[in-house]
């Protein structure tokens, strides 16, 4: 719920606050967003090192999501009441603070998952209820005009400190009940070496590792384009009230809660990634559909809003399912468990297609001549860029996503053979445990051969 409630307000507030309200430049705020994600492009894969190799009394994930909620407190209360005259310097250093804890927060809590959910179906249902989950924290913003009678405001500048303080309450009270009530599953019997930055090469050299490293930096390319100008546009080209654009948002985010445990049954059926492509193919339509419509018409807006956001849930759990699937697969091969590893270089693929997104898209609304303050007179041309801008790119982007994923191997048939032989081999190495406390005699050489399909020599 916090991390969910941070990213929407960070995509959708951060950028129209700190140009209509502390004056910085769109091209500016672009190249900040852009900045952070440069120095923060490394952080991931040492987050992912750190957690592979470090054991804790409370448990290999929990320390990190203490720590990470943590930083969050502090970095967002700077980020969200920024005092007068800051520039874009200080934008810089408390985005970055506040990915940091991010990164903590989100890959401890992505790497927990998969370790709860072993098999195919399980990781699809797991992955889809937590996304479901972060949609009723992202509800429960949108709806502030409603909840507090328009005294708070999601998208209205004069609210950005409210909703700050909204946020950094939501952070301890959730991770509280979420280390209170999730279980770890034991680490078992798989070797712990000490890793190194080789092994992510290791991992990238898997064709279907790369497919969905590259799947999920174009689903959040296309996606993520939409989000720092949905206010503007919503706004300004559609003609909605504040009020108006961000309970639109409600019926988007709230997609997903129908959504994602509808493509994990989905993915059920016809595979993770295939249930992916179907989803581009559905939200390149619908996203058409929703720029064809006339000026504010709420209640079709509304509609297609509602089948826009329920393609996007597929996205995110669906993609963390198969990151799961291909870390089995890589320690049955190599008696390895780079589950972090895994799950770092996705969550930096997300931050890398965040980052680029907002560099791109709001530089380009500066070159058009758009302005970003409140109240400020665009040109039909500059309202016209801006709706092209909102169009094309996400359904050039998703579309992507959908090539990339022609040719993924690693389906539920063959997850279920992994999955097989590795619950076989750790039960011979837990039966060998149990037979060498009772007779002092290591079965290592047994267990070897058993493993290499070796007969051992006869006795003489």
């Amino acid at each position: 719920m916090p991390y969910a409630g941070l990213l929407l307000s960070i995509g959708l507030l951060m950028p129209r606050f700190y140009a209509g309200q502390m004056g910085v430049t769109l091209g500016a705020i672009g190249g900040a967003f852009l900045a952070v994600r440069l120095l923060d492009i490394c952080l991931d894969p040492v987050v992912g090192l750190l957690m592979d190799r470090v054991r804790t009394p409370i448990g290999r994930y929990r320390p990190w999501v203490i720590a990470g909620a943590i930083v969050l407190v502090f970095s967002i209360y700077k980020a969200f009441n920024p005092p007068a005259g800051v520039g874009v310097g200080y934008l810089i250093l408390w985005l970055f603070v506040v990915y940091a804890g991010y990164s903590m927060y989100v890959l401890g809590q992505a790497a927990w998952g998969a370790s709860i959910a072993v098999n195919y179906n399980d990781r699809s249902r797991t992955y889809g209820w937590m996304q479901a989950i972060g949609v009723i924290a992202s509800i429960g913003l949108l709806m502030l005009a409603q909840i507090t009678g328009h005294r708070i405001q999601f998208g209205a500048n004069s609210s950005m400190s409210a909703i700050g303080w909204i946020l950094i309450a939501m952070v301890p009270v959730c991770t509280v009940i979420a280390l209170m009530f999730t279980p770890e599953r034991p680490d078992g019997k798989v070797a712990r070496p000490k890793f190194t930055l080789n092994d992510y090469l290791t991992a990238i050299s898997r064709p279907d590792m790369r497919r969905i490293i590259a799947t999920d930096l174009v689903l959040t390319l296309g996606v993520g384009t939409t989000a720092p100008i949905y206010i503007f546009f919503f706004h300004d080209a559609k003609g909605f009230s504040i009020a108006n654009t961000s309970s639109l948002l409600v019926f988007y985010t709230g997609a997903g809660l129908l959504g994602s445990p509808a493509w994990a049954k989905i993915a059920h059926m016809i595979g993770k990634h295939r249930a992916i492509q179907a989803a581009c193919v559905t939200y390149a339509i619908a996203q058409t559909g929703l720029m064809m419509l006339p000026k504010a018409q709420y209640l079709p807006t509304a509609l297609f809003m509602f089948i826009v956001g329920g393609c996007a849930s597929a996205f995110v759990p669906l993609i963390r399912a198969m990151v799961a699937d291909v870390s089995d697969e890589i320690r049955l091969d190599t008696e390895r468990d780079l589950t972090s590893c895994l799950y770092a270089m996705v969550t930096t693929t997300q931050k890398i297609g965040l980052a680029i997104s907002v560099a791109i898209i709001l530089p380009v609304l500066g070159m058009i001549g758009y302005q970003a303050g409140e109240g400020a007179h665009n040109t039909p041309q500059a309202i016209f860029g801006l709706e092209m801008c909102y169009l094309f790119a996400p359904i050039i982007f998703v579309f992507l996503g959908l090539v990339v994923l022609f040719g993924y191997k690693l389906d539920a048939a063959k997850h279920a053979t992994i999955r097989a032989a590795l619950e076989a081999r750790e039960g011979l190495l837990d039966e060998a445990a149990s037979l060498e406390s009772l007779t002092g005699v290591t079965p290592a050489a047994e267990a070897l051969n058993t493993r290499g399909g070796i007969s051992p020599e006869p006795a003489e």
